[in-house]
């Protein structure tokens, strides 16, 4: 497997870096991502690296077009293009539809939804001429299934990535390139509000917050060689929340 690398994008923190951590153990090397944690990607860089595996960073915003497309290929061009790409940065600007500014709403559709282009866009093809089997995961929420008070931008964007992702897989399957969407619950990262945690507990059966390891399990198991015939489904890791 020491051929094969995964991009994670947003991996300096919460699932994102559960996610780069677990895939390493798996016998991945990875390129990290983040905005501006620099520091916090080149602490989960060192940790990789003690694993025995292969790790850099790349530092950009997601949500820029032009500079993600521009990193990304010429990381491929000097690297050769990955196995997989697990796209998982993202912001949540929460607020009442009616109190909701503007940049709030462009922040998290351009952040969250337009970085699904401007990621996996400029790096479809190459995946495409490596002739070999690759592997694609978006990161949704339960948000993008059943909508959420207080976060119809996020929600929004959510929902988004599913339909995306849903018709990326069927233009990739005959390319032997699986496309899945993890959709995360109520997860015990900085993102989650403590306000309205109780609250939300209610509405899990499994009656807690998921941790960000069990997320990254499950990208872990599509990203691998038994996962090779599952594509275009969205899988929720919500404790019972939703259907």
């Amino acid at each position: 497997m020491s051929d094969k690398t995964v991009l994670v994008t947003g991996s300096s923190r919460g699932i994102g870096k559960a996610i780069a951590l677990r895939l390493a153990r798996d016998g991945y090397d990875i390129v990290l991502h983040c905005r501006s944690g620099l520091e916090q990607a080149q602490e989960v860089e060192q940790q990789i690296r003690a694993m025995g595996r292969g790790a850099r960073v790349l530092q950009f915003d997601v949500a820029d077009r032009e500079t993600t497309s521009r990193l990304l290929l010429e990381d491929i061009e000097a690297h050769g293009c990955y196995y997989g790409v697990v796209c998982n940065a993202g912001i949540a600007r929460d607020n009442a539809f009616p109190a909701m500014p503007a940049e709030d709403w462009d922040a998290v559709i351009h952040t969250n939804l337009d970085s699904f282009y401007n990621v996996l866009n400029p790096l479809t093809m190459p995946l495409v001429r490596r002739r070999k089997p690759g592997r694609i995961v978006t990161l949704s929420s339960v948000s993008g299934i059943m909508g959420n008070r207080g976060q119809v931008n996020y929600s929004a964007a959510k929902a988004g990535i599913i339909g995306a992702t849903k018709a990326l897989a069927v233009e990739l399957a005959s390319r032997h390139i699986t496309v899945n969407c993890v959709a995360p619950g109520l997860i015990e990262t900085e993102m989650v509000d403590e306000r309205v945690l109780e609250e939300a507990l209610k509405m899990i059966p499994a009656k807690r917050v998921g941790q960000p390891s069990e997320v990254a399990a499950v990208v872990s198991f599509l990203m691998g060689e038994d996962a090779a015939y599952i594509t275009r489904q969205v899988i929720s890791v919500n404790g019972g929340m939703v259907g």
